[in-house]
């Protein structure tokens, strides 16, 4: 069990640090496209390649854990990467982190300790290739809810002429893309079952291109929220969504259980609850902050103020209209504050 967590966090790790450094690489490059000269670019890019490889490498090293471990330990751990992300961006790009941000490590890292110790290897149980139509017919029912809910709200906004996003929009475009990234967890981890149930061999890379698709679908719904929305709403139920949905999948669809013992179980849940405490503390700290009475923020501040213009620089360039890399929910959106400052 703590092979594939670390895996995880390995694998977490790479992907978002591998997304930061390939966001700085693109600062200087002009948008990807099939020419030869802006491939040679890339190519030549030392941050932009090296930020690729990790990207690469935690996927293959996230394929890995799935392979080893149920879905409802590897998918709460993998929303640790917001953690390793921010100790990363403190030590590399210099970014000035506050108590609230540190708290929601401590609980990302206490949490991710309380998975490893409540979860239990399981047998593989007996799932059905029917099951896979079904995951879809039920991921479509909710998406058509939600699609529909975001109609009503995009009405209701025209006819007040209100120019703005409304929160319900947001929060429909986060839950979204957490859903969709949940399950792409839960579909490569169902290839692999099939793999050992003796299904033909073909289903693991149908199963591993599905997931795929689901990860890109779920980047365009966020593209689409931070778009035009605050990436704080966006970024932090993208990031539970995720986790739920790997946890109820995991279990309803891949028959996948809690820990029979009741400390077990009790300590896993207890690392699923802080997980998911220290990712939304993490992608809100800053305004947790402000909210803080004026003798407290100065206290648990330690330089959020003067870093403030540059994280909301950071956020407004999560909703530009044509960005270059998509970061995924687990990357905080102040954390691409530094090629801000580059371009500046």
């Amino acid at each position: 069990m703590w092979e594939s967590i670390c895996l995880t966090l390995a694998a977490t790790a790479g992907n978002n640090i591998g997304k930061v450094l390939q966001k700085k690489g693109t600062v200087i490059l002009p948008p990807l496209s099939f020419k030869f000269k802006v491939i040679r670019a890339y190519a030549f890019n030392k941050a932009w390649v090296i930020g690729f490889l990790m990207d690469i490498l935690g996927a293959l090293l996230m394929l890995r854990a799935l392979s080893l471990a149920p879905v409802s330990v590897i998918q709460p751990v993998s929303g640790c990467g917001l953690a390793i992300l921010s100790i990363f961006s403190h030590f590399y790009l210099k970014e000035t982190m506050n108590a609230v941000d540190w708290l929601g490590i401590t609980l990302a890292g206490i949490g991710t300790i309380g998975v490893g110790a409540g979860g239990e290897e399981q047998e593989a149980s007996a799932i059905s290739i029917f099951h896979l139509p079904w995951l879809a017919i039920i991921v479509a029912i909710v998406f058509v809810l939600l699609n529909g809910w975001l109609r009503i709200c995009r009405h209701q906004r025209r006819e007040q002429e209100l120019m703005e996003y409304e929160v319900v929009e947001e929060i429909i475009y986060g839950l979204e893309s957490g859903i969709l990234f949940g399950m792409a967890s839960v579909i490569s981890k169902m290839g692999f079952l099939f793999l050992e149930q003796g299904f033909p061999r073909m289903l693991v890379p149908t199963c591993i291109s599905i997931s795929i698709s689901c990860s890109g679908t779920g980047f365009y719904y966020q593209t689409r929220g931070l778009k035009h929305g605050r990436a704080i709403v966006v970024s932090t139920c993208a990031a539970v969504a995720s986790i739920v949905t790997g946890v109820l999948a995991g279990m309803l669809a891949l028959g996948e259980r809690l820990p029979s013992a009741p400390t077990a179980r009790l300590s896993l849940l207890l690392g699923w609850l802080l997980i998911i405490v220290g990712v939304i503390l993490l992608v809100s700290s800053t305004r947790l902050v402000r909210l803080l009475p004026k003798p407290l923020r100065h206290f648990v501040a330690s330089g959020v103020d003067r870093n403030f213009v540059v994280r909301q620089s950071g956020s407004t360039r999560s909703r530009d209209p044509s960005p270059s890399t998509v970061i995924q929910a687990a990357t905080l959106h102040h954390l691409i504050s530094n090629p801000s400052k580059e371009k500046a």
